[in-house]
């Protein structure tokens, strides 16, 4: 029996449908992708950002297709296809592909081990605190719990507002930190629309760093038109999403 979550637009939309057109000619990367996964686009925005070579391929992860499933046994997106080799999970892609692409600009990853270190404590602060409560938020049906995840998104997201150099986390160069937050924040409008999130609360300047993450070009050119998302993140908004991450929300688990 199919789940709702299968019926998705089947395509990217908007600027990322011209991003896509630009990416079928066969590359040593495959990027296989879903254009509506938050996750997923911290890849696509990587790809983009360094000018990698690479081969677009949309999947419907929710329907699991052995192919893919062989790429990726947990049948998620993102994942690539590499020289032939198979690689998933969005951060470690990012990484991946800022050390298997080494001449490609700009770097998203200090060359200090210090700073680098710095980063990846506070990408760790986005998987942990940021990006859970923001699902929470987006999934939660009673006020009270709305109050409770809005303020809790409020405080995660202050904590790394007053961490960034500016204009980028670490300064003038966009870097991981910005990727692995801009796929949420070019988001935002649908927790200010539903759920009563104001960017502005979070203070320290958040409003202006999140203007800038949602404005820059790689994450324009790899976001689909809004009504398109919207229909994806209505199934979230009555608490109906069948994806892994709405399924560990509802038990209580970490995001996968």
């Amino acid at each position: 029996m199919a789940i709702p979550d299968e019926n998705i637009h089947p395509t990217a939309t908007g600027n990322a449908a011209e991003t896509v057109a630009e990416h079928q000619a066969k590359q040593d990367l495959i990027f296989y992708s879903g254009w509506f996964c938050p996750f997923n686009q911290r890849v696509w925005i990587t790809l983009q950002e360094k000018g990698i070579p690479y081969q677009y391929k949309e999947v419907n992860p929710y329907k699991k297709e052995k192919h893919f499933l062989d790429i990726n046994p947990k049948g998620l997106v993102p994942a690539i296809e590499y020289q032939g080799k198979a690689l998933y999970e969005s951060l470690v892609l990012c990484e991946f592909l800022e050390e298997a692409y080494p001449n490609h600009k700009p770097h998203l990853l200090p060359v200090d081990p210090f700073e680098r270190a710095h980063v990846r404590l506070w990408i760790d602060h986005t998987s942990k605190n940021i990006i859970p409560a923001w699902h929470r938020l987006l999934q939660a049906q009673s006020v009270e719990q709305q109050d409770a995840a809005r303020q809790e998104l409020y405080v995660a997201q202050r904590k790394l507002a007053q961490q960034v150099k500016g204009p980028y986390f670490t300064g003038n160069e966009f870097g991981l930190v910005d990727v692995a937050n801009a796929p949420w924040v070019a988001r935002a409008y649908i927790l200010t629309e539903h759920r009563g999130y104001d960017k502005a609360q979070v203070g320290d300047g958040w409003s202006e760093y999140a203007e800038r993450l949602a404005t820059r070009e790689s994450i324009s050119k790899t976001s689909s038109d809004e009504d398109k998302i919207q229909v994806i993140y209505d199934r979230y908004l009555r608490d109906e999403a069948q994806s892994e991450v709405a399924k560990a929300l509802r038990a209580g688990r970490p995001l996968p």
